[in-house]
């Protein structure tokens, strides 16, 4: 089983995405994504304790770089017959496969991918060990803003310091590189708010509450009041905290997208999409009247989507229409 077959049957949407990056970055940013996968199918399993969980999670970094086949056919013996979808389980059994791609990276790239995977880990190290692992009728929550911004900071914003030190090693970028990674930590933080913000219903009946109890009690909630669709009005001056703090950090997309070369269109598409997406979508929950209810989803339209690739063109060429576009985008939350 080779890579490529292992990333387009895990994740069709991405396999397309990485198709139009430039060569050089493909086989790094695949990767890095399966492992990261991989290591969420471990933090997630069913037939494993929370210890047993825990335990893989914070070794999962040190079995990429030292390679002990005992281990990993443990590892992979454990979690064996842990997914539903026959695709997920095809990957489990190719963790071989996986470190055979990783150990052909070129040298440069090794340590971008143990940083962002470690980084990652330690994200999930934060799920199983802060959180409640059984269902639970009263869900824990964060203590304070630094909690879950430490939180964005790994699942999110790591990953996009990891997609900004590949940029740099392809492209010539004006911007000294640790200011060219703090813009991309940034949009990743972004992305990694949309993402706790849309799953809010499930993660509550999962024992999680990322919102910090500061915030919950100044709104006058508590954790377990969330769980409750009605109380979604009297959620909104959190909600509406979290989305702005995401607007900021997006914005950065505008200084971030300038500094990518026009030689390589694919890449800035590859930027400028899920920055204008997540914009939207934000924007769908900004508008959200029912955002604690469980039956729904936010998400945005596949029209939405479409247009935007229907009208790349005219951004990959032009930083000022990009800019223009996203900030007609971030207007519209007052």
């Amino acid at each position: 089983m080779d890579i490529e077959t292992l990333l387009k049957n895990t994740s069709r949407s991405l396999y397309l995405s990485v198709q139009v990056l430039p060569r050089k970055m493909r086989p790094a940013f695949s990767i890095a994504y399966l492992l990261c996968r991989y290591a969420d199918t471990i933090a997630d399993t069913d037939l494993l304790d929370p210890a047993r969980r825990l335990y893989w999670i914070k070794q999962f970094p040190r079995l990429l770089k030292e390679q002990n086949p005992r281990e990993n056919a443990l590892l992979v013996k454990e979690i064996s017959g842990t997914a539903e979808n026959p695709y997920e389980a095809e990957l489990l059994q190719n963790f071989d496969t996986c470190l055979s791609q990783l150990n052909a990276i070129p040298a440069e790239q090794i340590n971008p991918i143990m940083d962002v995977v470690q980084a990652v880990c330690e994200g999930m190290e934060i799920d199983l060990s802060f959180f409640p692992i059984e269902k639970t009728a009263s869900p824990k929550a964060f203590e304070k803003d630094l909690d879950l911004k430490h939180y964005c900071r790994l699942m999110g914003g790591e990953p996009g310091r990891f997609w900004s030190r590949l940029i740099y090693q392809t492209e010539p970028v004006e911007l000294p590189e640790e200011e060219f990674c703090s813009l991309g930590r940034q949009i990743g933080d972004a992305l990694q708010i949309v993402n706790i913000l849309r799953d809010l219903p499930k993660d509550l009946r999962r024992g999680r509450c990322y919102f910090p109890l500061t915030d919950l009690t100044e709104a006058g909630l508590s954790p377990a009041d969330l769980l409750a669709p009605k109380n979604t009005l009297r959620f909104e001056p959190v909600k509406r905290k979290w989305i702005h703090w995401g607007v900021e950090n997006l914005k950065n997309g505008k200084h971030y997208f300038r500094q990518l070369s026009k030689k390589y269109p694919g890449q800035r598409a590859a930027v400028g999409w899920p920055v204008l997406w997540t914009a939207d979508t934000l924007y769908k929950i900004y508008q959200a009247t029912d955002l604690l209810n469980p039956e729904k989803r936010i998400k945005i339209s596949r029209g939405t989507i479409y247009r935007t690739i229907l009208l790349t063109p005219y951004f990959l060429w032009n930083n000022f229409i990009f800019e223009k576009w996203l900030d007609q985008k971030i207007s519209r939350f007052s």
